[in-house]
């Protein structure tokens, strides 16, 4: 988050970048190579260097410049601040709304239409989250589902049924947490089901019909009764495992992205996760038996909360044409499906598994799982529920709206509110931050 005492210095400066055109993604063509900057992607791995290859093809002779680092908000600010932004941002898509309300963004349906991008190629979910007030400001990347993910042998053990295990039963929820979790001495050997909170609350939210914010994303949900009810009853599901200082304590020790996970060390009985970890276990426990699940809501729906990054254009882009089609390229079908097929090759010259790429791409992943990887129970439970995806609407104040909630769920993890009074003080930081920024538009 942007810190308040560079907050009125960059919005000074922005006013300034407004005064120079930021309307749309408008001029800077140019006939000559250029090289574009860029802020928040670096290429790491096969699929990053995959497309980002063949986007620079597509902009030659120019060629973008991979950045160092992750998204840093002060340092993007400033930049737009000062007239020297970057020709392209990567950033989470849930923040896109916060910089497009600041006019740090242009919206792309000058971009859209120049370069005859096919918007119905990604999934609705994802382009609803890249999209403020009707415009769209960011072409979706990454769609990251989240599941329920079971660990057969834990459960077995416990005399329990992997196949049944479900969250639509909050009262058989909390009663299996309970016999899955172990402790030892006083010590907690065992979480018996993690709910992923403060992270995952918006899912508990909508499990139990409620919504942290109006549609448009103008309207703070918080102090929804059905809000509180979820909250008191993940922080319920902790207390009775051994209390958050034991149980987050405990968690912190697992080996989380290594052989020793907690899967493996049977230190988990369940929790809601999302859909890379499958990739996680496939490399490093391969012998591990997960069955995966939906989350279901009370009503026995699926709740599959999606986030992702996407690809935006800065005010004031020097490179702004080249850089629109540089992030068409990135995104477009035919760009995953090669580089799903590079991970797929080098994966299978390592003799390691690939369980496939979800994208915010519809015909990309269409083609990825039928003709690059076969995908297995648990990927095609992926697949199968990933059609009924929600996200967060984009908002003119979403880091302000999410450390609202969270910071709420921390005070009530830690004894010092209960869920009512932390959700309505939130409610009113919350709302307050959106009104501030939504003012005049």
């Amino acid at each position: 988050m942007v810190s308040r005492i560079v907050r009125p210095m960059i919005a000074a400066g922005l006013v300034g970048v407004l005064a120079v055109g930021c309307g749309g993604v408008g001029g800077g063509g140019g006939g000559d190579a250029v090289t574009l900057s860029m802020m928040g992607f670096g290429t790491g791995d096969e699929i990053a260097k995959t497309r980002f290859d063949e986007a620079n093809r597509s902009i030659a002779p120019s060629a973008a410049a991979a950045g160092e680092g992750s998204f840093d908000a002060q340092q993007f600010l400033a930049a737009v601040a000062s007239g020297a932004p970057p020709d392209l941002v990567y950033m989470e898509r849930r923040l896109l709304g916060t910089y497009a309300a600041k006019k740090a963004l242009v919206p792309l349906g000058d971009c859209v239409a120049r370069e005859g991008i096919d918007l119905g190629q990604f999934r609705p979910a994802a382009i609803a989250e890249a999209t403020l007030n009707g415009e769209l400001y960011g072409l979706p990347e990454f769609y990251n589902n989240r599941m329920l993910l079971i660990n057969d042998a834990v459960l077995r053990e416990a005399g329990l049924d992997p196949a049944a295990f479900a969250t639509t039963d909050w009262d058989a929820l909390a009663e299996a947490a309970e016999r899955l979790s172990v402790t030892d001495a006083g010590a907690l050997r065992r979480i018996g089901f993690d709910p992923k909170i403060p992270e995952f609350l918006p899912m508990w939210a909508r499990a139990n019909g409620a919504e942290l914010v109006s549609v448009d994303g103008r309207t703070a949900r918080l102090d929804d009764p059905k809000v509180a009810e979820a909250l008191e009853f993940t922080v319920r599901l902790i207390r009775a495992q051994g209390g958050w200082a034991a149980f987050k304590s405990f968690r912190d020790t697992f080996d989380f992205f290594g052989a020793r996970n907690q899967f493996a060390q049977g230190q988990l009985g369940a929790f809601v996760m999302e859909d890379f970890y499958l990739n996680v276990l496939a490399e490093h426990s391969p012998q591990a038996t997960v069955t995966v699940a939906p989350f279901r809501g009370r009503d026995g729906a699926p709740v599959d909360w999606i986030t992702g990054n996407a690809w935006a254009i800065p005010a004031g882009s020097p490179h702004a044409e080249q850089a629109c089609r540089w992030i068409k390229t990135m995104t477009d079908s035919p760009t995953w499906i090669a580089a799903a097929r590079e991970r797929a090759r080098v994966r299978a010259e390592a003799g390691k598994p690939y369980a496939g790429t979800f994208t915010g791409n519809v015909r990309a992943d269409e083609v990825i799982f039928r003709d690059v990887v076969q995908p297995s129970p648990a990927v095609r439970t992926v697949l199968e529920t990933q059609p009924s995806g929600f996200a967060l609407p984009a908002m003119a104040a979403g880091e302000e709206f999410k450390a609202a909630w969270q910071e709420a769920v921390n005070r009530v993890l830690d004894g010092r509110q209960s869920p009512a009074e932390a959700l309505a003080e939130a409610q009113r930081q919350a709302q307050a931050a959106l009104d501030e920024a939504n003012r005049g538009s």
